[in-house]
């Protein structure tokens, strides 16, 4: 069973359930009860975060939006759209013992070859990455911070 730990984002009041030894936490986002993994522990706080602090609504959230790589079905942590409906951030969530590396870039980077998203968002909630791709010059730069939502 997973002890939730602090993670380098604001806390906030997650919902969290005990049911036949089992740790749940509400997802605002799908409206249900989730099973608490440390993975999921991140996502919740960065839904929370990018909600509160950087002002992205709810609605035009999605999590583990389907797709397709090559011949296999992959699932991506989280999308946020902007009100047109264009999808503006691809985020890749990691578990706090999960250590950031060159094959946590490559894996978004795979799913983004198929989304094409302007902005990148990994962390294992200890650790941030954000990174504008410009697809015309096939280039990336590091941000310092993601910015906050604007309307189109």
């Amino acid at each position: 069973m997973f002890e939730p730990i602090p993670l380098k984002l604001p806390n906030y009041p997650a919902k969290l359930y005990k049911e036949d030894g089992q740790v749940y936490i509400f997802d605002e986002l799908r409206k249900k009860k989730i099973l608490l993994t440390p993975e999921e522990w991140v996502r919740q706080h960065w839904i929370n975060f990018l909600f509160v602090e950087k002002k992205y609504p709810k609605s035009l959230m999605k999590i583990e939006g389907g797709l397709k790589l090559n011949t296999l079905q992959k699932r991506s942590d989280l999308i946020l759209y902007n009100n047109l409906g264009e999808k503006i951030i691809l985020a890749e969530f990691k578990a706090p013992s999960v250590k950031i590396t060159e094959k946590t870039f490559h894996q978004i980077a795979n799913y983004n070859s198929i989304h094409k998203i302007p902005l990148l968002l990994v962390s294992n909630g200890l650790q941030h990455y954000y990174c504008k791709i410009n697809f015309e010059t096939n280039n990336f730069i590091f941000l310092e911070d993601l910015p906050e939502y604007k309307f189109s």
